[in-house]
């Protein structure tokens, strides 16, 4: 049954951005109301299999490859589903709809299995520090998308290609404002996500390097581009590159550290 509702929402996820996609296809304006819809029903499904899995095993799926890659793809696809409700726009979810529904996919082929948790105030310690790093790097993939999108947006104007493009993509505006935000609100939990982590370490002298080089990493580049916004005076255009390259190292250092690192069974 959890298998299964990873499956649906996957499959709506997948159809939702393919349904983003139809004004690419034809003259038409975007189905916005349906978007949403599949969108909805999709993280509505993928919440039903995280709290079956849940209530099976007794744990909450924060431990484990797959549980952890499952839940990655829920906080995405709710924090993009969240974003596009709020400003009525659909454009976001042809590059977030499937960067949630990839995760997603990854846990349904590793197969949910928990990993150790520790309980008590330990636990709930673990919890807020990995669900807090989890929002974080949902909203850098937000700004990381904004930003590859007021690229392509931003080319097509300069070459004077006044089509699809054109016609569905928001303005360049909106575009940046997402960007903006959406850097600030990753950097928000990722800081906290890496306090909680560093304290954590300290308390129950635990320190796990791979852990720390990721998340260091992480930090230090939504760190980047919200500080050159905030104080730097950075523009559209230079932050849109900034956190589109940065968002892309962040994941190519995680497979390294997946590849080369002793963590088998692990998210990281």
């Amino acid at each position: 049954m959890i298998a299964i509702a990873h499956f649906v929402a996957i499959s709506l996820y997948i159809g939702a951005a393919a349904l983003a996609a139809t004004p690419f296809a034809r003259p038409v304006g975007a189905p916005v109301r349906g978007v949403i819809a599949l969108l909805a029903a999709g993280v509505l499904v993928h919440a039903m299999a995280l709290i079956l899995f849940a209530r099976n095993v007794g744990v909450v799926p924060l431990t484990g490859l797959g549980p952890a890659l499952s839940l990655a793809g829920f906080v995405l696809a709710a924090t993009l589903f969240t974003v596009e409700l709020l400003a009525q726009e659909v454009s976001l979810t042809l590059v977030a709809a499937p960067l949630a529904a990839l995760p997603t996919v990854f846990a349904n082929i590793i197969g949910l299995t928990p990993g150790q948790e520790p309980a008590g105030v330990r636990g709930l310690w673990l919890f807020a520090h990995i669900a807090l790093s989890f929002v974080g790097i949902a909203a850098f993939a937000t700004a990381a998308a904004a930003g590859t999108m007021y690229l392509i947006e931003r080319r097509e104007l300069k070459s004077r290609r006044f089509g699809a493009i054109f016609r569905f993509f928001p303005p360049l505006a909106t575009l940046d404002k997402v960007n903006h935000l959406a850097a600030i609100a990753g950097w928000l939990g990722l800081t906290l996500g890496v306090v909680l982590a560093g304290a954590y370490s300290i308390a129950y002298r635990e320190m796990n390097l791979p852990q720390l080089m990721w998340g260091s990493g992480a930090w230090v580049a939504v760190s980047g581009i919200a500080v050159g916004r905030v104080l730097g005076g950075w523009q559209a255009r230079r932050a849109a590159v900034y956190s589109s390259v940065t968002f892309m190292a962040v994941l190519l250092l995680y497979v390294a550290i997946r590849v080369v690192g002793p963590a088998a069974g692990k998210f990281l």
